[in-house]
Parts: C-alpha cells; structure tokens; sequence
C-alpha cells in the first residue's frame, strides 16, 4: 500500500472514531445524568436528537477540515510556483491561501453552534 492510500484510510478511521466519540460522550453522559437522579423525565436528552446534532457537529468540522485541506494543496502548491516566477504576486498567493484556511475556521464555527444546541438536563 502506497504512502497516499494508507494517509487516506488512515484519515477515514479517524473520521469514525472521532464520530463514535462524539456519539458516544453525548449517550453516555446523560445517561450518567439520568441515572443520578430519580425524576424519569429526562427522556427527551436520550432521543435522537442529541445524537443526530452531536453527529451533524462532527461531520461539518470534518467535511470543512477536508475541503480545506484539498482546497490548500492545490492553491499552495499553485501559489509557491506563481511566488517562484513573480515575487509581486505575494499577496494574492497569501489571499488565496488565507481563504482556504478561513473554510476550516467556518466549520470550527458551526460545530461549535451545533455543540451547544445539544440538550443537556438540568443539574
């Protein structure tokens, strides 16, 4: 196996271990939560719905972290080579390359947005 397939299969396990952990700290924590204490209307923090944000959160840090990490190997590479021929082509090389970077942050954002959504019961 080629370096390039074993960094990709390398990175999908890690893509579902960071989704089984997100999955699992969410279930497992109000389940904790749940058992502490005797009142049983805690039902609504075991649906799907914590699930499915804590998911919605990991997979749009990881689709962004991706799309930016392609984004910058093509602009960068691009980008060195203008920088090689042209030195006054420094900015929009460092322009570009701080878009694609911006793409990383914008999915850190929504995660973080999604993270907080996620119902929690009452201590």
């Amino acid at each position: 196996m080629n370096g390039k397939k074993k960094f990709y299969l390398l990175l999908l396990m890690f893509q579902f271990v960071l989704a089984a952990t997100v999955f699992l700290t969410v279930n497992l924590l109000t389940t904790f939560v749940v058992a502490q204490t005797e009142n049983t209307s805690f039902d609504y923090y075991n649906t799907a719905t914590a699930a499915s944000l804590a998911i919605a959160a990991s997979i749009s840090l990881a689709a962004s972290v991706l799309g930016s990490a392609m984004a910058l190997k093509t602009v960068g590479t691009a980008a060195i080579s203008a920088l090689s021929e042209r030195e006054e082509t420094f900015f929009k090389a460092f322009l570009v390359v701080a878009l694609c970077e911006a793409l990383a942050v914008y999915g850190l954002i929504i995660a973080i947005l999604l993270w907080t959504k996620i119902p929690s019961p009452p201590i």
